[in-house]
């Protein structure tokens, strides 16, 4: 049997008519939509499919658009009878390879990471707090240019996604963010792209909402994972439910090392491809661009769903 890691995808990847076709296609789809519908304070599959697309992209929204899709293609993979070796995801795609690791159900992680989208909007003042992608630089010269903009100006940036090679995403006030810009390209950066987020994720920024996540997050019913999963604060592999916790409560203030798990992943566990499990190819072109060797897939329709499996199922 061909050995696959699923990686889910983040915010950013929501899209109107998300998950539709799928949920028209299988059954299993359709009930974990509306079980769904059913726990979270307001129906999410609506929004899903029909926007508009400024409702969806709202933090508290598109957590759990994008954790239920990912949830129900895994379902779908899983009775087609794909198993995984090991599971990653990106930010909030780490509560999507929880689930599929058996940590949470679907159902409550998606009201879950919905009270977590919650918190990250209330945690910082509207507008004051921002994210931007640069390219073309180290993380060493991107942290020495931050460091620059917290000593001689007091405002807090700090590394938030350490995606791939030359494409590291910075996280802070608005205000730090427009003061480090002009370090950053002297520093050598080709760009520094302002993202279109709501606050500073995975930044210092978020140390409070990730107190008040913690006691969310105990309250739930979760389990010890029956497959490793990446975590994003460690890029290591994590089973214990107890340390599951800790790093999902850390993960709202540290950056988020995919480039290092993907490193990870291709180096120890034997891999024959890498499998993106929910909407876009955000992640795919991620993993091609710290490994162009590997051999990757996006699943998010009926018909990259059957790609897939046209190559999961051949005699090798």
């Amino acid at each position: 049997m061909k050995r696959v890691a699923f990686v889910f995808p983040g915010q950013g990847s929501q899209a109107v008519g998300m998950g539709q076709e799928m949920y028209n296609e299988y059954d299993e789809v359709k009930s974990l939509f509306q079980a769904a519908d059913e726990l979270l304070p307001q129906p999410i599959t609506p929004l899903m499919f029909e926007g508009p697309a400024e409702e969806l992209t709202k933090t508290e929204n598109a957590q759990p658009a994008l954790l239920l899709t990912s949830a129900a293609i895994y379902q779908v993979l899983q009775n087609e009878g794909v198993r995984p070796v090991v599971t990653a995801g990106h930010s909030l795609g780490e509560y999507s390879a929880l689930v599929a690791a058996g940590v949470f159900r679907a159902e409550e992680a998606a009201v879950l990471v919905n009270k977590r989208g919650q918190l990250m909007e209330k945690a910082y003042p509207a507008g004051q707090g921002s994210m931007a992608a640069v390219l073309g630089l180290s993380l060493e010269d991107i942290k020495t240019a931050l460091q620059t903009v917290d000593t001689e100006h007091g405002e807090i940036v700090d590394s938030a996604n350490i995606n791939c090679p030359g494409q590291i995403v910075i996280s802070g006030t608005k205000k730090g963010i427009e003061l480090a810009e002009p370090l950053l390209k002297e520093a050598g950066a080709k760009r520094v792209l302002p993202l279109n987020v709501s606050g500073p994720f995975h930044s210092r920024l978020m140390k409070q909402a990730a107190e008040e996540f913690a006691s969310v997050l105990a309250d739930v019913e979760k389990a010890d994972a029956s497959i490793p999963v990446y975590a994003n604060v460690t890029a290591e592999k994590v089973l214990d439910q107890k340390e599951i916790e800790q790093l999902l409560v850390q993960q709202l203030y540290s950056p988020v090392r995919f480039e290092e798990t993907v490193v990870n992943m291709l180096k120890n566990d034997e891999l024959d491809a890498v499998v993106e499990v929910g909407p876009g190819k955000v992640l795919s072109g991620l993993v091609k661009k710290i490994n162009r060797r590997t051999t990757t897939f996006n699943v998010q329709d009926p018909e990259s769903l059957q790609a897939f499996l046209t190559w999961y199922k051949e005699e090798e």
